[in-house]
Formats: C-alpha cells, structure tokens, sequence
C-alpha cells in the first residue's frame, strides 16, 4: 500500500511541474530485447608497484649525508646515503697492512725455500730441513690468502656505507633523517619505478571458480579519478592464505597508466562471459529521490509506471543495464514525463 501510494504522489509530482503539450501526441515507446553482454566480477584492489625496493642499512653508523626526499626522482646508481665510514675505513686500513705483512711473510718463506732446495741439492741440508722450509712456505702463502680474504671484506663493508639507487624511479618514503644512527636491518628510503604498476586483489577461493578454464581478463577503474584501463595481464598466485582463505591476483596496468600512486584504491572488473541482459536507454528512466522507475505500455495506449533496480553504464550513448524489474519484452515510454501525464489524464477521464 505504501509503494502504490508512493508511485502515485511520484506521479502527480512530475505531472505538475512540467509544461502541457499537445494532446493526442504519441508518447515514443522502443520495445525492448536482451542483448548479450559481458558479464563482470567486481573486487575491491590495491595499486602497488611492480618494482619496489626498500633499502636498509647494512653497517652500523650515523648518517653523514641524505641526499633525496619522498617525491624526488632517482636514477639507477644515484648515490642516495651516506653512513659515516670513519670506521669501516680504519679496518680496512688495517686489512692493506695485514695484507703488506703476509706477502713480507710469504717473500721470505719462498726464499727460504729456494735456499734449502738448493743446499739439499748438494747435500748440505737434510731432507727434513726441505720439508720444514716447504710448511713455512705453505703456512705463508695460507697467511697472504686470509689475510687478502679480510681485506676485501673489509673493502665491502666499507661500501655497505655508500647506498645507491637500485632502479629509476620516484622516492616514496624517506625512514630516517640525517644525524641519526643506522642499524642493520633498518630501513631507510623506499623507491619504485612508477611506469610498472599494477593492482592486486585477494578474492575468495569460491569466487575462483566463476572465471572458468579461459584466460582471465579484466578492467580496473580507478574511482577517485575515474580513468579506466584495460589490464595487460592477469595471473594468479598458486598458493591461498591460511588465515583468510583468500587467493591473490595480480591484474597488470598497461603503460600508459601514468601518474598512479602505490597504496591507492582502485576497482576491478573480471569479465566471467557473456549473457543476455535487458539495457535501457537512459531517457527513458525516470528517477525521484530514492525511486528509481520507467512507463512500461500495456498494449492499449495506456502506461504503468514499473520500478527498476539498474546496474552499470553501457557503452558511450549512456544505456543502462537492468538488474531487476524487466523481464527484456516489454515496451517502454521514452518520454517518462510526458507517459505520466498521459497516465494523470487517463486518471482524471
């Protein structure tokens, strides 16, 4: 009873605000057919940078020199961190001279050894004499070997101090600030390469199984801006999470899907076929606050006004798909504004 009384005032609503015209005009009608449409899975995604890197500090020590901030554009190789290398230079200065008094050590040894062979060549020397020169020598060059091994360990470390720039991109968080102490582990700046994005998505398992056996296609809406993109590609993870019993995808952005921001929100759509759907045009939808309707003829002039549930927008001329409330036969005004005054007239006859 509400619904009828609420389609009635709806209709003397409009009938009063709009202008008269010329009695016995035809109201156009277009009879509807379902046509075949793409059907759609729609999930709720995060854009996220397919190459990403955090970098952290490797050594400990303060950091002498910041070079870049969130936002600032990097090139692969640029120096972006400094940690103080007093340290890290000092051992391996250590290591250079270590490594300067093993080859002393080995020098001599070799020499050693030449002289025994050659005195025990003209029976001067005992054969073990030769054999304790020969373990000196040995020993030596064992020494030289470990101690050229913590040399380069020292050298790397003392990179460990100087971080680069992994890739071209953009910064996108900044972890410390100059003067502060870095640890192992700690992070500090996180870059991305801004022209590789993509959206990921944790459906459902049960969901999965909508999309059937072909390759998986899709769209992704960006809400906030309202770009649409087609996706380059879709894959799915072959693993589930234990804890939600969820499956990820990867929908990959074309190219040209510039100036997207890791962490945002975005839309997918996962097209799961075709099937018959009923589509309007967008003239003939009459909406009234929370109402949502069109003027369906009977057959004999006359028109009933038919509540709607309307889903996505099809196609540049702005048709829309119907969800509920038409079954795709039936003959629908056109004009609902001049279908309900027809209606009042019929009414007020």
């Amino acid at each position: 009873m509400k619904a009828l009384l609420r389609h009635l005032l709806l209709a003397i609503a409009v009938m009063a605000h709009q202008p008269a015209v010329a009695e016995g005009t035809p109201v156009p009608t277009l009879l509807l057919e379902p046509q075949s449409l793409a059907s759609t899975l729609s999930a709720e995604a995060t854009i996220e940078a397919v190459h990403q890197a955090t970098l952290a500090a490797q050594v400990p020590g303060r950091i002498v020199q910041l070079a870049v901030d969130a936002g600032d554009g990097v090139r692969q190789g640029q120096m972006l961190v400094r940690i103080d290398a007093s340290e890290a230079g000092s051992a391996l200065a250590a290591a250079d001279a270590q490594v300067a008094a093993a080859q002393a050590d080995a020098i001599n040894a070799r020499a050693e050894h030449q002289r025994a062979r050659s005195l025990v060549a003209k029976n001067f020397l005992s054969q073990s004499a030769l054999d304790a020169a020969r373990s000196r020598l040995n020993a030596a060059d064992a020494q030289l070997r470990a101690a050229r091994a913590s040399r380069d360990q020292a050298a790397t470390v003392e990179g460990y101090t100087a971080i680069a720039s992994p890739l071209d991109g953009l910064v996108a968080a900044r972890h410390i600030e100059s003067g502060e102490m870095a640890q192992p582990g700690r992070a500090l700046l996180t870059v991305y390469d801004p022209a590789s994005m993509r959206a990921v998505v944790d459906l459902p398992q049960q969901r999965l199984s909508s999309f059937g056996d072909a390759p998986l296609s899709a769209r992704v809406e960006l809400p906030d801006s309202g770009r649409w993109f087609d996706a380059a590609g879709v894959s799915v993870l072959p693993a589930a999470d234990a804890r939600t019993h969820t499956v990820r995808l990867r929908v990959e952005l074309p190219p040209d899907a510039r100036g997207l921001l890791p962490g945002s929100f975005a839309r997918v759509h996962f097209f799961t076929g075709e099937r018959p759907r009923v589509v309007l045009p967008a003239a003939s939808v009459l909406r009234r606050g929370e109402l949502t309707a069109v003027y369906v003829s009977d057959g004999q002039g006359g028109f009933s006004l038919r509540q709607v549930r309307l889903g996505r927008v099809i196609g540049a001329d702005g048709a829309i798909e119907v969800l509920a409330g038409l079954k795709g036969d039936e003959t629908v005004a056109l004009d609902p504004v001049r279908a309900g005054m027809q209606v009042r007239g019929a009414a007020a006859r």
